[in-house]
């Protein structure tokens, strides 16, 4: 029973997690594109982020506890780095570059928006987009991925 419950509940915060960076990717990003007033982009994307940033915290840390107690409760620490534990490796290797942005996500906007970005916004954009379509494809395949190799695919 727990097992499953385990499992509903990782899945649950995946789908949260990796559903608002989609959403974020194909719906908020077009719309900034599209505004003219390089203020109204940077308070419209800092409104967002503000208020997603807490729910993809959430949604990563439950998915690290539950992804480790899965691994431990299944015992597939063992395939870790291996071509049979290929989508375990790649989920782990998807949420840790998910923990170090979210980590350092301060800093990073404090980058991202300083000097050149209050001159160009519109390149600025241009490049956050490019970066959330790259971490949203990344994760679309470790999903992908996961799910495959855990309903018996194999390489």
């Amino acid at each position: 029973m727990f097992l499953p419950l385990l499992i509903a509940i990782h899945v649950i915060a995946v789908v949260l997690w990796i559903g608002g960076v989609a959403f974020v990717t194909m719906v908020v990003f077009p719309m900034i594109m599209r505004m003219e007033n390089s203020l109204e982009k940077v308070l419209f994307f800092q409104g967002v982020e503000h208020t997603f940033a807490k729910i993809a915290k959430t949604s990563v840390a439950v998915v690290g506890v539950t992804g480790v107690l899965l691994l431990y409760i299944t015992g597939e620490w063992n395939v870790m780095f291996k071509t049979s534990g290929i989508g375990p490796t790649l989920m782990a290797i998807v949420w840790l570059f998910y923990v170090l942005v979210l980590m350092f996500e301060g800093r990073l906007f404090k980058a991202i928006f300083k000097g050149e970005a209050q001159q160009d916004t519109a390149k600025v954009f241009y490049r956050l987009s490019v970066f959330h379509w790259i971490i949203l494809g990344l994760s679309l395949l470790a999903v992908g991925v996961g799910v495959w190799a855990g309903h018996g695919g194999r390489f």
